[in-house]
């Protein structure tokens, strides 16, 4: 896809409704996300490694005993913002409960999104998204580093509505420990 074939075709103001429509008609797989400030992110469909972690995250919290329907991957949420929702598409969510059937979910009973860092969204996944969703409210983000040891950053929601930072581990431990040390 080249830019001429996006940029010619965007309405004046994006809503979650045109993502959804761009992302239907796409060949190619790309996500498409809405920051709460309303620009438009555009990203490559996820490589074999970045499947592999996502799918190792849901194996372990599933067999700690979470129901697939509050573990989902690649589900858009609505991130509020100034001029109305934008919309982020996580790695991977935990909800405290299964979900409505749709394509941007309230955050109402979202526990945790998962981020895993691909080449070039290390400032979008670091920077932009933990702080749209710190400024959501989202009790938990894990951000997933693509290094050697595919370092986890855990983060909880403070008190002061940024998150603190509260362990950093390779991937491979954390899935020898049980979610719940993690997410009480």
């Amino acid at each position: 896809m080249t830019a001429d074939t996006v940029g010619w075709h965007l309405p004046p103001i994006v809503t979650l409704d045109d993502l959804a429509a761009m992302m239907a008609s796409d060949p190619y797989g790309h996500r498409y996300e809405l920051s709460s400030g309303g620009g438009v992110s555009i990203m490559p469909p996820p490589d074999s490694e970045h499947a592999e972690i996502a799918t190792a995250l849901t194996v372990w919290l599933v067999a700690a005993g979470w129901p697939v329907k509050q573990v989902l991957q690649a589900v858009g949420i609505r991130v509020p913002g100034p001029n109305g929702d934008g919309g982020r598409i996580p790695d991977l969510t935990l909800w405290s409960k299964p979900q409505p059937r749709g394509t941007w979910l309230a955050l109402a009973d979202l526990l945790l999104v998962v981020e895993i860092v691909s080449p070039g969204s290390e400032a979008m996944d670091e920077l932009v998204k933990r702080r749209e969703y710190a400024q959501a409210g989202i009790p938990r983000f894990w951000l997933v580093d693509r290094d050697k040891a595919q370092t986890v950053t855990l983060h909880r929601l403070g008190a002061s509505g940024e998150y603190d930072v509260v362990t950093k581990c390779p991937l491979a431990w954390l899935l020898n420990t049980a979610p719940a040390e993690h997410l009480g």
